[in-house]
Formats: C-alpha cells, structure tokens, sequence
C-alpha cells in the first residue's frame, strides 16, 4: 500500500462536509432575504433612505473587508475553533437583528452578522479542503459546498416571502439560529482542527490596511455603477488602490504576513483565481437583466427572483456535474468549455427585447448558468489543490475575495456600458413634447425615465416610458454582448493556463503503480527470506 496516496473520505467526512454546507447555505439565504423584507422593516422602524442602503450593504461590505484577515487568522488559532466561535457570534447577532428596536441597532446588528459571516466563510471552504484528500472527493465536496451557496441565494427570495406572510419581519433573521446551535453541537465532533504548524502572530496595520484597500474600492465601484460618474466615488476608488499598494508592499517585508503573496508564484493558484476574478467580470452584466425583467417586461421583485430559479438550478446541476467530467477531462478543457456555452447564454441575452418577453431570458440566463459551474467548482479545488494545507484559510480567502471584487468590477465596467449606451440612446429617442427637465430626469437611466413619465400627462407619460424601455433594451443587449465576448476570451485563457493540469481519475492512475509497487516489494523480500526466517 502507498503510505502517500491520498485517504479515502468516509461516513464521517462526508458528515462533516454536510455540518459545514448548512451554514453555507444560510449564509447564502441571509443575502438575499432581506431585499422582501426591507419595506417591512423600514417601515415599523421608521427607516430613513440612507439608513435603509446601510441595512442592505453593510453586511456585504463587512465580510468582503474582512475575508482576508479572517482565513488568515482561522490558519492561525485554528479553522475549526474560529468556525464555531463565528456561529456562536451569528447566532447572536442573528437575535440581535431580528429584535432590533431601531434602525441603527439593525445596521449595527448587521455589521456584526458581515463579522461572523466573515469569519464562517473561509473556514468552511478550508476545512473541506483539510478533510478531503483525494483530489476527486475535494471537488465532488467543493461542489456541494457551491451548489448549497448557489441554491440558499435561489431560496432565498422564496422563503423570504413565506416567512413574511406569516410572521413578522424579524423573523427572517432567526433562520440562521437553529442551523448554527446544529452546527455548534456537532462541529466538536465531526470537523478536524488545523492550524498552521509555524505559527505567526496577526499583523494588526495589514488587517486595517486590507480593509482600508477593499471596502472603499468595492464601494466606490458599486456607487458608480449605480449614480454613474460621481468625483467622490472616483476618490473611493482610487483611495482603495493606494491602500491595496500600501498593503503589497508591507507583505512583502513581513515574516508572517497576512496574505502570503508567494502563492501567487504557484502557476496553477494564479491562473485559477484571474479566471475567477475574469469570471466576475463576465456576470457582472447580470444585474441589468434583472433590471430589464422588472423595469422593461414588468415582474416585481420577488417574480424576478421566482424567475431567476431555473437558472439557479442549471448552475447547481452544472456545479455538480463538472467534477465528474473532470476525473477524465482536463479541468481546464471542461472550464474552457463552460465558459464557451455561458458565452453563447450571453449572446442569446443580446437579443432580447420587450416583444420576447421571460422566454427568452430565461433561455439565456439557463444556458449562461450551465456554463458557469465548472468555473465555480473546478476552480477551487484547483485553488485548493495547489497550496500547501497550512495555507488552505488564506487560500479561501483569496479565491472569496477575488469573487467580490471581480462582480464589483463587472458591474462597475459593464454598468458604465449600459449606461453609456442607455444615455445615446434616450438622448435620440426622446420626443420634442418632453419638457427640457424630465428628459433630463428620464437621461438618468430608466428608473429616472419611469419617474419622468409619473410627474407627465397621460401622451407624453407613454413616450417616454416606450422611450426609456427601448433605450434600456439597447443597453442591455449591449452589456451581454460585451460580457459574451469576455467569456470567450477568458475561455481562451483557460484553455492556456491550465491545459498542463492533468484530470482527476489520471491523477489517481498514476498513484496506482506506486502502490502496486510499494507492495510488491516486502512480498518479493519475503520470497527471498530463507526457509529458517520464516515462523
């Protein structure tokens, strides 16, 4: 037998790994629930605008921050030991939020909830990759992992609505509790501990200077992306670069840094987390078509969400299939592949318009989310399978906070071509009735075409809203078409980075002659041993 091929998972891993997808998908769920409850809230607690868009973002914007240091910190203290001490703190938090007397005690509330779900993230994703060691299991696990995530997004906006019709507001937040006391009983029992061998100690200026470099770059990308080009917006920006220059460099000259740049050096980790980064880019056109669902063809919200479903589904599937693919394809064929099919999803959502109506988003939007799993899956467990165990925490983090930054940027990159487009488009488009001041209004994008034609008369309202939807379709097709293109270049790279990185069942193959070697060789020495050794 080969004391260095990998251990076979069993019964109790695979336990493990369903203790660490169910925060996972609560995590998930506690993104997208609070979009149905948001009108209830804000009502019963007297929410102003501002405070409202504090609620919302301020729990994203607390765990991009803050990913880094914790999956650096979890490699430290141990993953299993800050795993759980992040439920505990959720499930606290999680009380806390729904009984929220204020709206300032909710922000707060949900500040601390973007800590602990800080904290759970990377431990979950690096502790899959502690109890897996067969290359073809670590992705089959992965997969589970992403698909839970995928599917508590989904979820989310269904539960939401259920929960709402029949209790209050807070009690969307008291999902988490049960899941997290489970997982808190059984973690002690199921989940290994690991931590890093050499120890270190966290280096409290990296931690502000991450944080100081992520939440003002994120931010700035995604106000600009909503309000256009603001110069405040623009600083956020650039600040956040600066602070991510000052953070390389003090890296580089620390003993234990927190993020050890020397990963960057493995050619498989690189080339795995850029398409990953690229990825989000490519979906950052996404938030148009839901737009496009609700402004142009009409859904609400929570009918958009209903509609986005089979998409979710695709991607699960996908997700779930890829790593079977992969024990025989190259990961980078099957990725390269998924990305070619997401590109032709995107294509099919160039061609929309307000005659073809949900059936051909959803076609497209389907097609794009089976492309986009091997991306997902197989992309982390290469991440995974190139670094050394003690930095699986960092690893995570990586791979987590180059998925945020790369969605801000897409929507940010591919929100600017909409809207540039948008804005040639309307500028033609307008009819001379429009009063001068709401076809500014209406030049804004489409929701300020929707609120020029509710301040005019009945003729002029109906120009301007076809105006405003033929404009925005325009901007839309665009932004696909963009995306689609970016798909088939990231492909490309795909195809070229990682076309060295051999499949999963060769991989295995190839420790088998080591094995049947490594036991063929006592059975030939006990063939030579004299009649009088033997007993």
């Amino acid at each position: 037998m080969d004391v260095n091929a990998p251990v076979k998972a069993g019964t109790r891993e695979w336990l493990a790994l369903a203790v660490l997808a169910l925060p996972t998908l609560l995590l998930s769920i506690d993104m997208s629930v609070l979009y149905l409850a948001l009108p209830h809230l804000s009502s019963e607690l007297g929410a102003s605008l501002t405070q409202q868009l504090w609620i919302t973002d301020i729990y994203g914007f607390v765990i991009g921050g803050l990913l880094v240091t914790m999956g650096r910190l979890g490699d430290l203290i141990g993953r299993r030991k800050l795993l759980l001490i992040g439920a505990a703190a959720f499930t606290a938090a999680s009380v806390l939020a729904a009984y929220s007397p204020s709206a300032e005690m909710l922000i707060f509330s949900r500040a601390l909830l973007g800590v602990a779900g800080a904290t759970i993230m990377p431990s979950t994703m690096s502790l899959i990759a502690t109890i897996f060691k067969d290359p073809a299991q670590m992705g089959t696990a992965i997969s589970v992992w992403m698909a839970c995530f995928m599917g508590g997004i989904a979820l989310g906006p269904v539960v939401g609505g259920v929960m709402l019709e029949n209790f209050w507001w807070g009690s969307v937040f008291l999902l988490a509790v049960p899941v997290m006391v489970l997982l808190l009983a059984t973690g002690p029992a199921l989940l290994p501990e690991y931590r890093d061998p050499e120890g270190g100690r966290l280096d409290l200026p990296s931690v502000a200077l991450s944080m100081a470099a992520i939440l003002p770059f994120v931010y700035g990308l995604k106000e600009l992306a909503k309000h256009g080009w603001q110069p405040w917006y623009g600083v956020a920006v650039v600040a956040g670069l600066v602070f991510a220059l000052a953070f390389v460099r003090r890296q580089r000259r620390l003993e234990s840094p927190l993020l050890d740049l020397g990963l960057f050096k493995l050619p498989v980790f690189r080339a795995a987390v850029s398409i990953m980064v690229l990825g989000g880019i490519v979906n950052g056109s996404f938030f148009l078509v839901s737009m496009f669902l609700q402004t142009v063809v009409g859904l609400s919200p929570l009918a958009t969400g209903l509609w986005v479903v089979p998409s979710t589904a695709a991607t699960i599937a996908s997700v779930l299939l890829a790593p079977v693919i992969a024990r025989k394809v190259r990961p980078g064929y099957v990725i390269a592949a998924g990305l070619a099919v997401m590109a032709v999803g995107y294509l099919v959502l160039s061609q929309v318009d307000a005659a073809s109506g949900v059936g051909l988003v959803l076609t497209g939007l389907v097609i794009g989310s089976i492309g986009a799993g091997p991306m997902g899956a197989l992309g982390n467990a290469l991440i995974f399978g190139s670094v050394p165990p003690e930095r699986a925490g960092s690893a995570s983090a990586v791979s987590e906070t180059g998925g945020e930054l790369g969605i801000a940027l897409g929507v940010a990159v591919l929100g600017s071509v909409g809207t540039a487009v948008y804005s040639a488009q309307i500028s033609g488009a307008l009819p001379p009735s429009v009063p001068p001041a709401l076809a500014n209004t209406a030049g804004e994008g489409i929701a300020g075409a929707i609120n020029a034609a509710q301040q005019a008369s009945a003729p002029v309202a109906a120009e301007l809203l076809a105006a405003g939807r033929e404009a925005f379709t325009t901007a839309v097709n665009a932004a696909t078409g963009v995306s689609a293109v970016l798909a088939l270049g990231l492909a490309a790279v795909a195809l070229v980075t990682l076309r060295k990185v051999p499949a999963t069942g060769q991989e295995q193959a190839a420790q088998e002659p080591a094995a049947q070697e490594a036991t063929a060789e006592p059975a030939a020495h006990a063939a030579e041993e004299p009649e009088s050794a033997k007993v």
